[in-house]
Formats: C-alpha cells, structure tokens, sequence
C-alpha cells in the first residue's frame, strides 16, 4: 500500500485521533442511486443525509476517509459567510446578505448538531477572536460589529487593544472582534464521525478508490483502477482535490492552494497564551490562525503557497509567522508541521453548480469549509431528492472562471496573492 494513500504521520490530529482499520477498496462493478467522489465533510455529510432517507449511496474515496483538507485544517468555525455581509449588502441588497449570512449560520448549528445527535467526540469548543493587524482597520471592524448586531441579530463584541492583548498573550494586534458562536474542534475526529455515522445509516464507503473516469449514458458509470460504480446520480465532493479533467467547468473555477499548520511541544501551564482556550485569526490576507490543542499545544497555520508541492522545511516555513505574533515561541519545539490544499474561487464564494443533468458539485470553500463543507453535503443530498431551494441560493452566486485557463492560472494567481501579501505589510 502506498504511504500516499494513509493519514500523513506529521500531522498532529493523525497521532491524537483513534485511526480505524481501512476500509475496503472498490474491486468490482456495483450499482448505487448515487454516487459521491471524496470522503470529506461534504460528502460524508452528503451520504449520512441520503443514507438517512433510504437512498442507497456509495462514497468513493482516493485515500482514507478525511485523508484531505477535511483532516487537516485549522479546525476553527467561523459564523456566517467567507464573504462579509458587507460584500452581499452591496451587491444584493440588505435582506438578500441576510439570507446568505443565515444559511452560513445553519451550517455552525449543523456541525453542533451533527456532534451532537451522533456523539462525535472532536473536542468542540465555543469562542473565536478574529485581531486586527493594522490601526487603519479598526473603524471598519467596529462598523461591521454595529451592523453584525444591528441587522443581523449578532452577538459580536469589539475588544481593545488592551483586552486583545489579554485574551491572547501578544501585542501584535490593535484589536479584535470577538464571536462567540464561532469555536474550534479537532477536525479528523469530526471526519471520522461522520464517516462511523453515515456508515451507520446505510452508506457504503470505499477508501483507495480514485475514480479515474467518470461518462454518461443511460446512467453515470464511474471507473477506478480495480472496479465500477454505475449510478443514477454523482456528487462531485472533491474541493481542492478534484482530480484535473474530470469536471472542467469545476476545474476553472476552483484553483487549490496550499496551507500550512505546526504544533508545539506542549506548553507549561505557564507559557499558555490564550487564557479562555479560544481560537483566533488575523486580519492579513494570507491569513493567521492559532488555537490550544486539548494537550496544550499551540496549533499555529500560517502560510500559504501556490505549487503543486510543499514546502521541504514546513516547520521553518511555519515558525517565521509563529515568531511574529509570539517572540518568546521563535525557537520552541516543534513536533508536528504538515500541509493540506484546499480550494478557493475568485470571490471567495463557493462554487455549486448542477454541472449536467444528475452531476452535482459543491466546493470552493475558501477557507470556511469547516461550517460550509458538511452544509454543503446536507443541501446536495437536498437537492438530490428535489428540494432545492438551498442549492439555488448558493448557486446564483458569482462564481467566474480564473483567468487564464488550466495552464495560465497558477502565475496570475501568485501574481494576485503576491500583490495582497505586500499588502499585508504595509
């Protein structure tokens, strides 16, 4: 078996989450009602909210379940949208950025509720600060605070620099909006979970079974190396993994990128920054974010990068970010440094689309997937079964292609991103 196809053994959650045995690779041609391409939060979810109504459905899965980015993220919940409601408001109107914020705040009560009626034990936490890095910014987050708990029924709350300073033992930030229906968990168990509850439900799941065809005729026929899966109905549940050339019209508009996380040794009682064990990020464009591990390790992403490989030195790569924001970590012990690649769009909306009639795709998270991920999953299964007032909504959204096609892309996007990062330091 190819190390490839296992969790990777640099990542903390991959030695603090109980790894179950593999499960068995597709070997021969079976017929579902529905067939799912990828075992992360999009298509568990997807094949536990299907397999609940008596649909019989089949995930597919290249490597192990949650083997991507859904098992190796920052793991933070974040309510609402990527995209402020600021950014819907000017676009669609006041009650139209209202839905939208909505529909993202059904998908951090999904993930409360998915933990909860299924007894997923992931280590889930209440609580995220998201700190400003520049002074310029602190009317348009004191703004946004107004208009969240104004027009949105939030309960946000702006804390000083000061207070910003107390709650996460740094200086670095001017400072902070404070969410407490965001929070943390610890993102493989949460993908374990679901895969132990769709499997529950009646879903069959193959590990070590990349589908490398995918055609139409009277029904979809999906191949992989030793077997195939004829189906009525595909769920496209890849995001930054979708294999090239198999969904074009996806393929344009979802680029994958590539994130970094590194976890200390763990920390004293004494050199423990965050004093109410909450998550946080920053305001940079190629953003910062950090949390305690529930073995009291600092858990720091930072960094990103835009080839098809990963850095040779993650744990270096990570630890000039982690220095910045805590001087008195710049030369602690590192244990675990690993990467994952997740997909954005360019407006930071994610991309539905019935692709043709029967394929189904949801991805282009850009960074939120931890609430919209298993959200998607339950409106594809939605869809699927004919209500598809959901999948409507997030479909409307503008999603265009990057420009330059397949092979042009990646330079205008590090051009973009290059351009953003400079900006993030002055």
């Amino acid at each position: 078996m190819s190390a490839g196809l296992d969790y990777p053994q640099n990542c903390y959650y991959t030695n603090s989450a109980d790894i179950p045995a593999r499960l068995p690779s597709l070997d021969r041609q079976q017929k579902f009602d529905v067939a799912i391409i990828g075992g992360g939060y999009t298509g568990l979810s997807a094949a536990l909210h299907l397999a609940q109504k008596g649909v019989r459905v089949a995930v597919l899965e290249a490597n192990r379940m949650g083997w991507g980015a859904s098992g190796r993220n920052g793991g933070q919940i974040h309510s609402g949208q990527r995209q402020d409601p600021e950014w819907f408001e000017a676009r669609y109107g006041l009650q139209a950025a209202k839905d939208y914020f909505e529909l993202g705040n059904e998908g951090v009560k999904l993930v409360h509720d998915l933990a909860d009626q299924h007894g997923i034990e992931c280590e889930l936490k209440p609580g995220l600060l998201h700190a400003s890095h520049k002074q310029s910014y602190i009317g348009e987050y004191q703004e946004h605070v107004e208009n969240l708990n104004k027009n949105y029924n939030g309960n946000l709350q702006w804390l000083d620099a000061a207070e910003t300073a107390k709650r996460l033992g740094t200086e670095s930030y001017f400072g902070a909006i404070y969410d407490p229906s965001g929070g943390h968990l610890h993102p493989l168990k949460f993908a374990l979970g679901l895969a132990k509850a769709a499997q529950k439900a009646g879903a069959v799941l193959f590990e070590h079974s990349a589908v490398t065809g995918l055609e139409k005729g009277a029904c979809y026929t999906l191949t992989t190396t030793e077997g195939s899966v004829v189906a009525d109905q595909v769920l496209l549940c890849c995001n930054g993994y979708l294999p090239a050339g198999l969904a074009p019209q996806s393929d344009a508009r979802v680029m994958p990128i590539n994130n970094f996380i590194a976890a200390t040794r763990p920390l004293t009682s004494d050199e423990i920054p965050i004093i109410r064990d909450e998550c946080a990020s920053d305001s940079r464009f190629v953003i910062n974010y950090w949390r305690m591990s529930a073995d009291k390790r600092l858990l720091f992403g930072g960094g990103e990068n835009y080839s098809s490989r990963f850095p040779g030195d993650i744990k270096s790569f990570v630890r000039k970010p982690l220095a910045q924001i805590y001087p008195q970590f710049k030369d602690i012990e590192i244990d675990y440094a690993w990467g994952g690649t997740l997909g954005v769009t360019v407006h930071r909306v994610p991309f539905f689309s019935q692709l043709k009639p029967g394929l189904w795709t949801a991805s282009g998270f850009s960074g939120h997937g931890v609430t919209i991920a298993p959200l998607a999953g339950q409106i594809l299964a939605e869809a699927v079964l004919d209500d598809t007032a959901r999948f409507d909504a997030f479909a409307k959204l503008p999603t265009p292609a990057f420009p330059g096609g397949r092979l042009l892309r990646w330079p205008t996007l590090v051009a973009g991103m290059c351009w953003y990062a400079l900006r993030d330091r002055i």
